[in-house]
């Protein structure tokens, strides 16, 4: 898509993480998703040669544009991402169905769902033993699952553990 950022709006992007734009039409800072929840999860910003535009990478949290299109410019944004599946595992939580088993997860109860994660620990140390890497991989994708329930059923995100694990990093 394309917005426009005042400096105000770009300190709240690098800030917060979630792209921030000016609305002129509104006269206000306006993150996107603050409504629909389709955040523009920051990547990294690129200023091109001249220093007077800004190419924003980004991870999108379902679709971007207005009109429900994955972009703005009729494309496709078909890759899966760990931002989609929490925004899946979210959803989930708060709209259930009956035949979710994300949402029966939820329902059961937060020690349901931490003894499901230890579970799928337990599953994937053995696999690790092994040279069966079909197996091992499902057992790291189930506990990778599992891990965003929780994480979700706490009300955090990913992107909280990947903020404490950024500044260990330092």
């Amino acid at each position: 898509m394309l917005g426009f950022m005042n400096e105000e709006a770009l300190d709240k992007t690098n800030k917060e993480g979630k792209v921030t734009f000016f609305s002129r039409s509104k006269q206000r800072l306006w993150t996107k998703g603050e409504t629909s929840n389709n955040f523009l999860l920051l990547k990294e910003i690129i200023a091109d040669c001249d220093n007077d535009t800004l190419l924003i990478k980004v991870s999108p949290v379902g679709p971007v544009c207005h009109t429900g299109a994955d972009t703005c410019f009729n494309e496709s944004n078909t890759s899966f991402s760990l931002e989609k599946l929490e925004s899946v595992i979210t959803n989930r939580k708060n709209n259930p169905t009956d035949s979710s088993y994300t949402s029966s997860l939820f329902t059961k109860g937060i020690n349901k769902i931490a003894q499901k994660v230890g579970e799928e620990a337990v599953e994937l140390v053995i696999e690790s033993k092994d040279e069966n890497q079909e197996k091992f991989l499902g057992e790291a994708a189930d506990l990778l699952y599992h891990y965003l329930v929780l994480l979700q059923a706490k009300n955090y995100k990913l992107e909280d553990v990947v903020n404490i694990l950024a500044q260990r990093h330092k």
